[in-house]
């Protein structure tokens, strides 16, 4: 075991890398320097820790107050165990209930300089290491020194020297935004911007969750067209084994050419830039049709063993041993040509995160017609629905599903669990349901429902989803789930299947993505009497 690996023993033991996305120090880098950073981390207790690079780790004490510039003012840092250096980027959300749970940010980072010593480990190991600071809010002389009446070694003192830096009375809470991001631990708590993802190289660690999504090239699909029936493409850097490629999956409408699955792959490749903001960082549900449409299809949640080892996977800790263990989290245009490959023609992700399943990001309403109940009847809900939205001062957007109804999706901190969210969606609903008793039903069967519609709110639940923005649905011409501005449920053209996999491409190269705007909405609910 070399140094560095033998230094963040204690680390690795601390933390199961299959439940936290933490760096695991396995693809550290070559080059070593002396970087210092320091992560404001919101777990059980909030403080700053403060590491120096030194000896291939980064060497760490966690400062409660968080270090300043005021050279009358001692802080307490508790030395912790080493962390790797990949450590030093970290900007996201550790999972609760793991060492060291919550919100981290880059708070301040930069350059140090030992001063006096040829060997700051020797200086450390003497308790006292004096070093320059150039950071973009720390500068100046510090000071570690470990009193030696401190019996477990663990509590230094962290000062800073009277310089042309010191600063009476600074205090790092008043310089609450990070280096990196420009956000606070309350907006990476809302939104994490990252993953860590240990199994990858240092340089490919850090997962956005937010980022920018590239298409299939056209050199990609002109490759794949000219295919045979199956063989091995590469997308995005990745190699595919596709098969049955001209396997006729839907029907197309009447005059139309049927879809085949090599149609179904560069559907999801091409609109991939569009539909993974709603993916990525979410456990995903699919709905798989390796027949064809005129076959059952069936629900598929485990990651086969014979999945390709690139696609990202997370392990559902709390999952009862019989249920499903292990989920796809889709991270780029590849995941979805693997899903279509495999006949997924719809896609649900979960509306929580899995840096924080217990709490959603969306709250639904989804509007589920009967068989007495009109399109213009969903309409009518669906613009009540937009009513109480504005009446709480909230942001929403509908949503057709592709086949007869209109989904409401609004965006909301993940502050609440599924027990709150579902609550609320119900209280919300009834109150629709009695402005026109005459279109609404609650009974929970169809068959008992008259032929009426459903407000329904139960959607609000853990691993309970509904069909993801631009995904496929499993009927003729192959109609997709496509979001919508308020305004579009006035259009006398608009039909919950108007758009399909052959036409929803034109429309968000004209118009853009209604739902876009909502990525980074995070409201808190109002308080309902």
């Amino acid at each position: 075991m070399d140094g560095a690996a033998e230094r963040l023993a204690k680390y690795r033991a601390m933390r199961n890398f299959a439940k936290t996305d933490e760096p695991s120090g396995a693809n550290a880098p070559k080059e070593p320097g002396y970087r210092f950073v320091v992560q404001r981390h919101r777990a059980r207790r909030k403080h700053y820790d403060f590491r120096l690079e030194l000896g291939g780790v980064l060497v760490s004490w966690a400062v409660p107050k968080g270090p300043t510039l005021d050279p009358k003012a001692r802080r307490m840092a508790v030395h912790v165990e080493d962390h790797p250096l990949e450590y030093a980027d970290f900007e996201g959300v550790i999972p609760h209930g793991e060492y060291g749970g919550g919100d981290v940010i880059v708070w301040d980072r930069g350059r140090w300089e030992p001063v006096d010593t040829d060997d700051p480990e020797q200086a450390l190991a003497d308790g006292n290491l004096h070093f320059d600071l150039f950071g973009e809010k720390l500068a100046g002389r510090f000071v570690l020194i470990h009193p030696k009446r401190d019996g477990d070694g663990k509590q230094w003192f962290l000062l800073h020297k009277q310089d042309d830096h010191a600063t009476t009375g600074w205090d790092a809470e008043d310089h609450p935004k990070s280096v990196k991001s420009g956000l606070t631990n309350d907006e990476i708590a809302a939104a994490p911007p990252a993953l860590w993802r240990g199994d990858l190289p240092a340089a490919e660690a850090e997962v956005p969750l937010h980022p920018v999504f590239e298409p299939a090239s056209e050199d990609e699909l002109k490759a794949l067209s000219e295919l045979g029936k199956q063989g091995t493409w590469t997308v995005a850097g990745r190699q595919l084994k596709v098969t049955n490629l001209d396997k006729t999956l839907i029907p197309g409408r009447e005059g139309e050419a049927p879809i085949t699955k090599r149609e179904l792959i560069e559907y999801y490749t091409r609109i991939a830039p569009t539909m993974l903001p709603y993916l990525a960082g979410r456990a995903l549900n699919t709905n798989r049709f390796p027949g064809g449409v005129g076959k059952p299809g069936f629900w598929h949640k485990e990651v086969p063993d014979h999945a390709p080892e690139w696609l990202h996977r997370w392990h559902y800790e709390a999952a009862d041993p019989g249920d499903v263990q292990q989920y796809l989290v889709p991270s780029g245009v590849a995941d979805l040509a693997w899903l279509a490959n495999f006949a997924a023609l719809e896609l649900h992700a979960w509306t929580s995160r899995t840096s924080d399943v217990e709490h959603p990001t969306w709250l639904l309403f989804d509007i589920d017609p009967g068989s007495e109940t009109s399109f213009d009847d969903v309409l009518a809900l669906a613009r009540l629905h937009r009513a109480a939205l504005d009446h709480f001062g909230l942001v929403g957007r509908p949503k057709t599903t592709g086949q007869r109804g209109i989904q409401i999706w609004v965006p909301v901190e993940p502050r609440y669990t599924y027990a709150e969210t579902r609550a609320w969606a119900e209280t919300v609903s009834k109150s629709i349901g009695k402005t026109l008793p005459d279109l609404v039903s609650w009974a929970w069967h169809k068959d008992r429902r008259g032929g009426l519609a459903r407000l329904d709110y139960t959607q609000n639940v853990l691993n309970k989803t509904l069909v993801a923005p631009y995904s496929v649905r499993p009927k003729p011409g192959a109609p997709v789930s496509v979001p919508l501005e308020w305004d579009e449920l006035d259009d006398p053209d608009l039909t919950p299947d108007r758009w399909t996999i052959r036409t929803v491409l034109d429309r968000v190269a004209k118009t853009g993505d209604p739902f876009a705007q909502l990525l980074d909405v995070h409201q808190r609910l109002p308080r309902l009497s």
